[in-house]
């Protein structure tokens, strides 16, 4: 007696009494039929999936869907299928169904729908999907099945991604993801049922503020309703899950919270299909997801949308592809902690502590969010504000660490500033293509003033035109502020014995100029170690001081983000042949740092000396 076991997709009958069953299947050979059931008998009844493939599928045909209109009760709603739209996509089709049934007819097809079941005859055919916007009528866009399971084929793990220089994490992530899919229908346009994201503890200006990124990717953002719940580490009774049952993705978890809403269509042994789309198209990724419960359906005109709010932690989507999210049930997600505190005047006034997902596009945007939120909760965000930053990035299995040190003072804006160089910085060590460099905690400490702590370099000069090696020179600046404030500052330089005769230049700049001239190089090209990567970081300048850079008009070649100033004409000539190796005619000589009392300092003036044989 022999026999094989497998997992497959099994199809019984041929034409319209066709079915499909995604499930485990033993072959047998030469065995007593009564084996074959005991064997049979064993096989969990959640594993069994009974699909109809779409091309059993007709206009005329009725079937049935589920969702969730109130509560976490499973309703069922009416469908009729109308037809079938060929090629919407690259080897993709949509059903086109009309629903009827519960509040359908007055609220159309909700955000929050996407992703619930619809059946013929017992067997599953696809998810509700897409929709027409400003329709009158329930029609909707129905994913097949077969290419929701697909989604099992796709690679699980992600390309590394190098990311050369600083960027703006929300234009990242706009540009890095795909647009909502759509599909034509004579001189309308189906869409994506958006996914309605909920915020909790964000302030209305942060969701306006970050809003039309979000719309341009299919999500509606909107105020969150928290009702409470079992701890996000906790996994719950997934018992409590069934297809048409409502869950939320959650992005950021604690005194801050994000999550995105939709439906589950299938249920598989351990594995979950849901949305029937996209939720951002980021591919193998981790994403904690919970059940949730509709508080309430708010009817609109252009889509109506469910007001749910998340319950207790399910498990963790591991696929967000074009056509489904998938996961498995009773896992967890690794997430970040992230803690902000913000004082005022050297007072503590808000604390947040918070979990965000482990994503090198994600996690940049989220905490650029959470930052600008924490400021606009306690301070105006436009008008004059000062914001000083303190922080570290720490890792896992790594005792050095990204620290982040800055001050931001404008006359509006500063907290849109603020978060988005704390989100650049973030973006920066993610992006940087290292496997081993995984992210532990992120805790910032802001402290923010009415005043506009800001100083501009004026006038700069020294205390002799003409030097001798062995001289000491003095390099004055003078800082201007706001009401005619004016503070002067020195730094002292002594020209080394045996410097040779020529012009020697003080450029005295802000932090931002500074590490642009000492970094040109570094900061555009992808790092080769993490070690590069963390050192390259915290060798960016902080805004409250004024950097006097001392510099000869000579060759200087950036190695491996460290700068080889007037090298020996030998070892020059070697390296200036490497086309890799940036050379410039501004040789560092040396820097000096002149304290601006904690005052954003900003501008650059150059002065210089003739050293003297």
């Amino acid at each position: 007696m022999s026999f094989r076991m497998g997992i497959g997709i099994v199809c019984d009958g041929t034409g319209g009494g066709s079915s499909c069953r995604k499930a485990v299947y033993t072959e047998i050979v030469s065995v007593h039929r009564r084996l074959i059931a005991c064997l049979l008998a064993v096989i969990p009844a959640s594993a069994a999936l009974t699909i109809m493939p779409v091309r059993d599928i007709h206009a005329g045909m009725h079937g049935t869907g589920k969702t969730v209109f109130a509560g976490d009760k499973v309703e069922d709603f009416d469908v009729e299928i109308l037809g079938i739209l060929e090629n919407t996509g690259p080897k993709q089709s949509l059903i086109l169904g009309r629903l009827t049934g519960g509040p359908l007819e007055h609220t159309g097809v909700m955000q929050g729908m996407s992703g619930s079941p619809v059946y013929i005859d017992g067997k599953l055919i696809g998810a509700v999907a897409l929709a027409f916007p400003y329709s009158k009528d329930p029609i909707a866009g129905i994913r097949p099945i077969e290419e929701m399971l697909h989604v099992d084929s796709l690679p699980a793990t992600p390309m590394p991604m190098r990311l050369a220089g600083l960027a703006d994490p929300a234009l990242l992530f706009q540009k890095a993801l795909p647009q909502p899919a759509s599909a034509g229908f004579g001189d309308s346009r189906m869409a994506e049922v958006a996914t309605p994201i909920s915020f909790s503890g964000f302030t209305s200006a942060a969701i306006e503020q970050f809003a039309p990124q979000m719309r341009a990717l299919g999500l509606e953002p909107r105020q969150g309703v928290a009702l409470g719940g079992a701890p996000i580490d906790q996994i719950g009774d997934t018992s409590k899950l069934k297809p048409g049952s409502m869950i939320s993705v959650e992005l950021m978890t604690g005194d801050l919270s994000m999550g995105a809403d939709g439906t589950l269509t299938a249920i598989d042994g351990n594995e979950v299909y849901a949305f029937g789309h996209r939720f951002l198209a980021i591919g193998s990724t981790e994403l904690p997801f919970t059940r949730s419960e509709v508080v309430t359906l708010l009817a609109n005109v252009n889509t109506s949308f469910k007001i749910s709010a998340p319950r207790e932690l399910m498990g963790v989507i591991s696929q967000d592809r074009d056509t489904a999210i998938t996961g498995s049930l009773g896992t967890r997600a690794a997430m970040t902690p992230l803690d902000i505190t913000v004082t005022q005047e050297s007072k503590p006034v808000a604390e947040y502590h918070m979990r965000i997902v482990n994503d090198r596009l994600l996690s940049p945007y989220l905490l650029q969010m959470a930052v600008f939120s924490a400021l606009d909760s306690t301070e105006r965000s436009t008008g004059v504000l000062s914001v000083g930053m303190r922080g570290a990035i720490e890792f896992e299995n790594r005792s050095d660490t990204v620290q982040l040190h800055n001050i931001y003072a404008t006359d509006g804006g500063t907290a849109t500033s603020a978060a988005l160089n704390a989100a650049m910085t973030l973006s920066y060590v993610m992006q940087g293509g290292f496997e081993k460099l995984k992210v532990k905690r992120i805790s910032l400490q802001l402290e923010s003033s009415s005043r506009k702590q800001a100083l501009v370099i004026g006038q700069v000069y020294t205390s002799k035109r003409e030097a001798k090696p062995g001289d000491t020179i003095d390099i004055t600046a003078l800082l201007d502020g706001e009401d005619g404030a004016e503070i002067a500052r020195t730094a002292t330089y002594t020209i080394p014995p045996g410097t040779v005769a020529g012009t020697v230049y003080f450029t005295v700049s802000d932090g931002s100029q500074a590490s642009l001239a000492d970094m040109r190089q570094t900061i555009v090209d992808s790092p080769v170690s993490p070690e590069q990567l963390i050192s390259t970081v915290n060798r960016i300048r902080a805004g409250d001081k004024a950097y006097v850079r001392v510099w000869r008009a000579e060759p200087s070649y950036a190695v491996q983000g460290e700068e080889m100033s007037s090298p020996p004409p030998s070892l020059a000539l070697v390296i200036g042949g490497t086309a890799s190796i940036a050379q410039t005619k501004n040789a560092k000589v040396t820097e000096l740092i002149m304290d601006a009392a904690g005052n954003m300092v900003s501008g650059s003036k150059t002065v210089q000396i003739e050293v003297k044989e």
